[in-house]
C-alpha cells in the first residue's frame, strides 16, 4: 500500500468506521481465494456510508461494494482502493407500514428466510439455502429451484456512487433478466430492499425450506469452499451436464477442481488461487466449445487488480 493510502485511512477512520488495511480478500469470499485489499471499510450508519462515498469519489479512490462475497473470485493482487461492507442498521429486518417486508442489503439472505418463515410469510422458500447476502441477492436476481428474487422485490433503495444521493428503484425500472438487474453495470450501492410476500402456513413453509435445503445437500459440495454455479445456464442446457458429458468432472489445475459431485460447481480443495481458477474455466470453456459448440458464460464475478 503507497504511503498517501494512510492518510486515508485516518480520514476515513474519522468518519466513525471500521478501517483495516491490507486485508487479506480470501477471508471475505466463499472461495476463500484472494489478495489484499488496500482498505477494508465498514460503515453501520446511512452517515458514514455517505462519507465515504462522497470522499472516495472527491479522491478517485476505486470503491468496491461487497456483499457476503459468496459469488466473488478476488485477484491473487488483490483489490485496490476501498472495499466497502454495509453493517449495523444495513443488515434490519423488519416491516413496512404497508405490510411489505424491509430488509437492509447487508443482512444475509438466511436471515431474511428466517424472518419469513418466523411471521409465516411464503415466497423466499426458494431462497434458503443461497449463501449472499441480499443486497447481493437483488444485485444478481439469485435464484434456485425456479424462483428468483424478481418474484418477491418490489424496490431498491440506493446510493448514487455518481452524486452521492438516495434514490430507490422500483417495478419495471429493477430492470431484472437472469442473474441480471439495474444494479449489474455498477455505480450505486444499495441499501435496502422491499418485498411483497405472502401469508402462507408457517409449516409447509417449513417443509418446503427443509426439502430444499435437503436437495442442496445431496447434490452440492458443500463441505469444500466454492463460489456457486460457475457458469449461467446456457438457452436449452445445463451448464454442469454440459461439463460433465465432456469428461471434466474432477479436472484440476492446482487448486482447483470441478466438482465430482457436481460438475457446475468449481471448489477449492486447498490452496487454489485465482490463477487456478481462471485457468480451469478457461479450460472448460474451450474444450465445452469445441466439443457441443455451447459457449458457457460465467456466471460467478471476477474483481480486483
Amino acid at each position: 500500500m503507497v504511503n498517501n493510502y494512510l492518510q486515508f485511512k485516518d480520514q476515513l477512520a474519522s468518519f466513525g468506521c471500521e478501517v483495516k488495511t491490507d486485508e487479506p480478500m480470501k477471508n471475505h469470499t466463499s472461495f476463500k481465494i484472494g489478495g489484499t485489499a488496500d482498505l477494508f471499510v465498514t460503515v453501520s450508519h446511512s452517515e458514514q456510508l455517505r462519507s465515504v462515498v462522497t470522499f472516495t469519489r472527491q479522491h478517485g479512490i476505486p470503491l468496491f461494494v461487497l456483499g457476503n462475497g459468496s459469488n466473488l473470485l478476488v485477484s491473487d493482487n488483490g483489490i485496490r482502493g476501498v472495499v466497502l461492507r454495509l453493517s449495523g442498521e444495513f443488515c434490519h429486518i423488519g416491516f413496512n407500514s404497508d405490510g411489505s417486508v424491509h430488509c437492509g442489503a447487508g443482512a444475509q439472505l438466511s436471515k431474511l428466510c428466517a424472518f419469513a418463515l418466523e411471521h409465516s410469510l411464503t415466497g423466499l422458500e426458494f431462497a434458503w439455502g443461497i449463501p449472499g447476502s441480499c443486497g447481493g441477492a437483488a444485485f444478481m436476481d439469485a435464484g434456485a429451484y425456479g424462483g428468483e428474487m424478481k418474484d418477491v422485490v418490489v424496490s431498491c433503495e440506493h446510493i448514487d456512487l455518481s452524486t452521492g444521493e438516495c434514490g430507490r428503484f422500483e417495478g419495471e425500472a429493477l430492470d431484472f433478466a437472469y442473474r441480471h438487474s439495474v444494479y449489474s453495470g455498477g455505480g450505486y450501492v444499495i441499501t435496502a430492499l422491499n418485498l411483497r410476500l405472502e401469508k402462507g402456513d408457517k409449516q409447509e413453509i417449513k417443509a418446503k425450506m427443509d426439502e430444499l435445503m435437503g436437495r442442496r445437500k445431496d447434490k452440492q459440495p458443500l463441505e469444500f469452499p466454492s463460489a456457486g454455479s460457475v457458469f449461467k445456464r446456457p438457452a436449452g442446457y445445463f451448464a454442469g451436464g454440459l461439463i460433465e458429458q465432456c469428461g471434466l468432472k474432477g479436472a484440476q489445475v492446482g487448486g482447483a477442481q470441478v466438482s465430482p459431485k457436481h460438475a457446475g460447481f468449481i471448489v477449492n480443495v486447498g490452496g487454489a488461487t485465482c490463477g487456478d481458477v481462471l485457468e480451469l474455466i478457461a479450460e472448460i470453456q474451450r474444450v465445452v466449445r469445441e466439443e457441443t459448440g455451447v459457449e458457457l458464460e460465467c456466471e460467478v464475478r471476477k474483481t480486483g487488480e
